[in-house]
């Protein structure tokens, strides 16, 4: 059976149950408020799998239907599928439990219609957190109807935990200079949010950022002398600066108050009593205004001492603290200066990461979770084996190191310009290992994934999107970095402004004639795939013409730079072919997202066509 995440126990006997138009769903009398959901989550997917609608009624079993209950004997997320060829029962140890159950038995049938082969299921999660972060803040905002669309994904997948991140995209009472250009999120989304993950048994936590990665907010008039660094607000934008710079001066107490004021007002839109202050990469931490206490206190002490000053504010209001432990790492003791219910986010992307971090926070008394990531931050498309090896390595070390949870991350960085479709595969591998220690191999997970998620019953299109972020030798953080020092003076790190795979051509020809091949087996693969996921192939169309095109403007500003000037003809078609492909990727980005930052990424792509054309 194709299942994911993949049962503890799972045993198929002979005969089967053959769901028919008198089959019905029967929930127990005492299975809770949100038993309807559950029921017509189930509902929908048998419909979807076999064209049969069951009705659904509350009562008591009878034989031939399909019956959801609770058993006080079985524990909280622990749930029991018995298919039998007189009915199907599915027992869970309390509601997330049945609707985990329920999740199982609409992937069983969509590999196997109506003739649903009898087996025993029991199963139980190795991890009782398992998240998704999305970074909403430094690109795409989300819509609310495809913010929904991805609780829908993430409880179909059994992860019960979502982080949204937000700076300047919730709409605060008050700071309206730092939201003003932007198109945040109101308080009525995030209740109509929160109450749709309620019922999937999906926890929406609060991530906001609260110490570092202030830009908005710390690029403004009002509050711009709050920065570490003066004149906060009169440096032109960019995205290299948003990622390392505007940390709070902690030596200023109306930081904290106006942090507090913040913490507060978007706490209370939230049911859950987890609340995420980030306080990740403080790079310019005691450089200037606090120059004089970093000096006698030294940078670890006021780090510590405001991320104290912070946990406490939440601990006063209920809510237990979550950060990010990239700077509490280099002095993993200080953790027991923090309240004790605070849990530490330890993360780490590369593929081959390595468990020191998270060894010396567990070492140290740290209650901790561990972050994986969907790599796909400044990529036209996510790769997706590096993905792959990076979260079953970090899900190992949860395990290693008995982590209370999993949070896979989904980051923006320079605009969040890769369609956040192209996440899901990453998504799903977090929520399969999260789930069961026992690991699925790269190629067989992704063909579990392109039947599961896509209806693809040839089971190859997760494995040509794995291929096609091998081919990309200009990405955005690579033209990011190149307009940026050419437009702003910003030196790049390692000091190359131009990648050494756009240097030679016969590499770039071998790209794009893999992306052209690999392009051409995804348009076969469509006709295997479920209706309702066929656009996905139109979305990697437009990911492999990126790719390709950003290929070429990478040559040719390889080629300008050395003095090589290139026929008009071929420069007016390369930028022409640049705009054409940007307005379709603006279209697309609109269909799930508001505005965001797609007019920033619009500069940037036109300085480039202005540039081919040679007007800049």
């Amino acid at each position: 059976m194709k299942l994911l995440p993949k049962p503890k126990k799972t045993e198929q006997t002979s005969g089967f149950y053959e769901l028919g138009w008198k089959s019905v769903i029967i929930i127990d009398r005492n299975l809770g408020e949100n038993a309807t959901v559950y029921a017509a989550v189930l509902q929908d997917g048998l419909r979807e799998s076999t064209g049969i609608k069951c009705a659904v009624i509350k009562g008591t079993n009878r034989k031939g239907n399909i019956y959801l209950t609770t058993d006080t004997r079985l524990r909280e997320q622990e749930y029991r599928l018995s298919v039998t060829a007189e009915g199907i029962g599915i027992t869970g140890g309390d509601g997330a439990a049945v609707l985990y159950g329920v999740q199982t038995l609409c992937q069983i049938t969509k590999e196997y219609g109506a003739i649903i082969p009898c087996v025993e299921i029991e199963d139980a999660p190795d991890m009782m957190n398992r998240g998704y972060f999305f970074d909403e803040t430094r690109g795409r905002v989300l819509t609310l109807p495809a913010l929904k669309r991805i609780v829908d994904r993430l409880s179909r997948y059994k992860i019960n935990q979502f982080q949204l991140y937000v700076e300047h995209t919730y709409l605060f009472r008050g700071l309206s200079e730092m939201w003003r250009d932007e198109t945040p999120l109101t308080a009525e989304d995030i209740l109509e949010l929160d109450a749709y993950c309620r019922q999937r048994h999906v926890e929406l936590v609060p991530a906001m950022a609260s110490f570092g990665h202030l830009y908005m907010l710390l690029s403004t008039k009002s509050y711009g002398d709050l920065c570490e660094r003066s004149n906060s607000w009169t440096a032109p934008f960019s995205f290299r600066d948003r990622m390392h710079r505007h940390t709070l001066n902690t030596t200023d107490g109306r930081g904290l108050a106006l942090i507090r004021e913040m913490i507060e007002e978007y706490s209370a839109l939230f049911s859950s009593c987890k609340f995420n202050i980030c306080a990740d990469e403080t790079f310019d931490l005691g450089c200037e205004k606090s120059k004089e206490t970093a000096k006698q206190e030294g940078t670890s002490q006021m780090y510590i001492s405001f991320v104290k000053e912070l946990c406490t504010i939440l601990t006063e209001l209920g809510k237990q603290p979550m950060f990010f432990g990239d700077i509490i790492c280099r002095n993993p003791e200080y953790v027991r200066k923090l309240p004790d219910n605070t849990l530490c986010l330890t993360w780490g992307y590369d593929p081959r990461q390595g468990e020191d971090e998270c060894r010396a926070m567990a070492q140290a008394g740290a209650r901790q979770y561990l972050c994986p990531g969907v790599c796909g931050w400044n990529k036209w498309i996510n790769n997706l084996e590096d993905s792959y090896q990076n979260i079953t390595r970090m899900c190992g070390y949860a395990r290693k190191y008995q982590a209370e949870g999993v949070l896979n991350t989904d980051w923006g960085d320079f605009g969040h310009v890769n369609y956040p479709e192209f996440s899901v595969p990453g998504m799903i591998y977090g929520a399969s290992f999260s789930w069961n220690h026992e690991e699925m191999g790269f190629d067989d997970m992704n063909r579990h994934i392109s039947f599961l998620e896509y209806g693809d019953y040839s089971e190859s299109l997760v494995g040509l999107m794995a291929q096609m972020g091998e081919n990309s030798l200009f990405d955005w953080w690579a033209a990011n970095t190149y307009f940026e020092k050419k437009v702003l003076g910003h030196e790049p790190d390692g000091g190359r402004i131009l990648p050494e795979t756009v240097e030679k051509p016969d590499v770039v020809d071998r790209a794009e004639q893999k992306l052209c091949g690999i392009l051409q087996e995804i348009k076969k693969t469509v006709v295997h795939m479920d209706a309702d996921a066929r656009p996905l192939a139109a979305d990697l169309d437009l990911a492999a013409e990126a790719i390709r095109v950003w290929n070429t403007v990478g040559v040719f500003m390889y080629e300008k730079e050395n003095g090589y000037i290139a026929q008009q003809e071929d420069a007016f078609r390369l930028a022409d072919r640049l705009e054409q492909w940007f307005m379709a990727y603006k279209e697309q980005w609109r269909s799930l997202n508001r505005e965001g930052d797609l007019h920033r990424i619009a500069k940037i792509v036109f300085w480039y066509a202005d540039c081919i054309r040679n007007k800049v």
